[in-house]
């Protein structure tokens, strides 16, 4: 494989990693306070 396309695979990969995590920091508040046990919610917030 190339390495320009190895490289832009790479760049490709990191980008949709941290777009994934920046969208979980989002939503994991919602989650945490719909969580309907406790041990539901401490993991969310816990994570988070």
């Amino acid at each position: 494989m190339p390495t320009k396309t190895f490289n832009a695979s790479f760049i490709h990969s990191l980008s949709d990693i941290y777009s994934a995590g920046r969208q979980m920091t989002k939503s994991l508040p919602k989650m945490a306070r719909a969580a309907t046990t406790p041990e539901l919610r401490t993991a969310f917030e816990t994570y988070l």
